[in-house]
């Protein structure tokens, strides 16, 4: 589905201020992966993500998306079939505007506010969906998103990203922010409506328990690189204390054989 051929970013190339922030990236994301991502502060977990969103262009590398080269696309076209949801829950709705034209401007995502049609019939089909977050908002579709809580944005933003059919969806530390109770939630959340619509899902988490629990494959970073990528068997065979003894093995390794290069130069 998705692949990044040898990609590697640069900050503020050239200059004192240059930080090399992913360095040779080759990752294939298969249909139907819950990858959930792990590694220290740093280590260019949401650099990736806006490399595959169209945040940010490469430095260098390519990106294909069913092997169409996206690289050069800029992330508003991108959008249309990747859905993103960041840790901060105030950045996924619009808080000035009611919650039933939240949700209308998702469902048709692409469209222009002209051709939206909110209907009676659509207003019942949102509540309905909005019925499965158990939180009692389908009886407060005319409220402005300004009165809602972080905890009930989050959940919102989630419904009506999986609502718009998003071909991939970024989850970066998408619970960091919440309590443990909507934290909760909103992974099991998560994992429903991955699990129902067969999304294509990739997670960012500093949490090493969500990381093993969650997914059929996990990433490790450090330092700009992916140092592991394990699924299947070995995955759930892992434990956490397992997953720090091989960061610290794996991080000891590539820290000698940068020493080695650079011995040979």
């Amino acid at each position: 589905m998705i692949e990044l051929k040898d990609i590697t970013h640069v900050f503020n190339p050239n200059s004192v201020d240059e930080r090399l922030a992913l360095r040779h990236i080759n990752l294939k994301v298969n249909e139907g992966d819950f990858i959930t991502i792990i590694g220290s502060n740093g280590a260019g977990k949401t650099t990736l993500f806006n490399i595959i969103a169209g945040t940010y262009t490469p430095t260098s590398g390519k990106i294909f998306i069913n092997g169409i080269d996206v690289t050069n696309d800029p992330e508003y076209k991108r959008a249309r079939y990747i859905g993103r949801i960041f840790q901060n829950p105030l950045l996924g709705t619009a808080s000035n505007m009611s919650l039933e034209d939240n949700m209308m401007i998702c469902y048709r995502k692409g469209f222009k506010w002209p051709v939206v049609n909110l209907n009676r019939n659509m207003r019942e089909f949102f509540k309905k969906e909005l019925t499965r977050l158990q939180m009692g908002l389908e009886h407060r579709m005319k409220d402005n998103l300004a009165l809602f809580s972080g905890g009930q944005r989050q959940a919102l933003t989630l419904l009506m990203m999986v609502l718009s059919r998003p071909a991939l969806i970024l989850l970066d530390e998408h619970t960091a922010a919440l309590d443990p109770k909507n934290a909760a939630k909103i992974l099991e959340l998560t994992r429903e409506f991955i699990e129902e619509y067969h999304l294509t899902a990739m997670m960012i988490t500093h949490n090493m328990s969500y990381a093993l629990e969650y997914g059929n494959r996990l990433l490790m970073m450090d330092e700009g690189e992916i140092i592991l990528d394990i699924s299947g068997e070995e995955k759930k065979k892992l434990t956490v204390e397992g997953l720090i003894e091989r960061f610290h093995t794996l991080r000891h390794k590539q820290y000698e054989d940068d020493r080695s290069l650079l011995s040979e130069k």
